[in-house]
């Protein structure tokens, strides 16, 4: 995976640098101290996969970056703070690192990373289609198409179409990672949706249809923007 590191403080900088060069499956590309400076690495042939990022820096806060960001790569948050942990999981990061680093902590942080990587690369395989294996280990096939929109329950994920839902053990970013963001969106920290099956949106809900009827999906606040500039729309009067 290819990486940059963002933190205005040099030592940090250093030791995370160090820490990446353990790793195997790291490839760093870019250390800088500011966000400004890091948006040249996006000018780069090869795509960014991960961030480690720190949150409280002089121009630009780390969770302001993330919101500059088009098409969000994965985040691994590094800070010597520990209020920002909660919030900062309102813009979908792997994971959340206190600093001093442990080197188990941040192989932790980075296998996790390397799976969703690992997950999302497996969709190409299979372009319109994904399966869900049901407890009596029956596969369903389902496709993309037939998927409305995907919805966090506790420890597990419900992916809901027109007529059923299927409940299974995974994470957002997991289930996010199975699918092709050519066709759904974040638009919330709990809800995926299926832009093409989108009924309607009102100010601050997506409206989906269902057999059971309108299901109302709230925007949240983070993802508004984004889902906006992606909507291909037209002003009528």
């Amino acid at each position: 995976m290819n990486c940059i590191i963002i933190d205005d403080d040099l030592l940090s900088r250093k030791v995370l640098e160090g820490l990446v060069e353990k790793s195997d499956s790291l490839n760093l590309v870019g250390s800088y101290e500011n966000p400004v400076d890091a948006f040249k690495a996006f000018d780069m042939p090869d795509p960014i996969d991960l961030i480690f990022l720190d949150v409280e820096m002089p121009e630009m806060s780390g969770l302001d970056f993330i919101n500059t960001l088009d098409a969000q790569p994965m985040v691994i948050i590094v800070s010597g703070q520990e209020k920002y942990a909660i919030e900062s999981y309102e813009y979908d990061v792997v994971d959340y690192l206190l600093k001093p680093v442990s080197l188990q902590r941040f192989f932790k942080a980075v296998n996790k990373a390397q799976s969703l990587y690992q997950d999302k690369e497996s969709v190409s395989k299979y372009p319109d289609e994904i399966f869900i294996k049901k407890k009596n280990s029956t596969l369903v096939r389902i496709k993309y198409n037939d998927i409305l929109w995907v919805e966090a329950l506790e420890n597990y994920v419900t992916v809901n179409t027109f007529k059923e839902k299927f409940t299974i053990h995974y994470t957002m970013k997991a289930i996010e990672g199975k699918l092709p963001m050519s066709k759904f969106k974040r638009v919330h920290r709990s809800y995926i949706v299926n832009v093409g099956q989108i009924d309607y949106i009102e100010e601050s809900n997506v409206v989906m249809r269902t057999e059971a009827g309108a299901k109302l999906i709230p925007i949240g606040k983070s993802y508004r923007d984004t889902l906006m500039d992606d909507l291909n729309t037209i002003t009528s009067k």
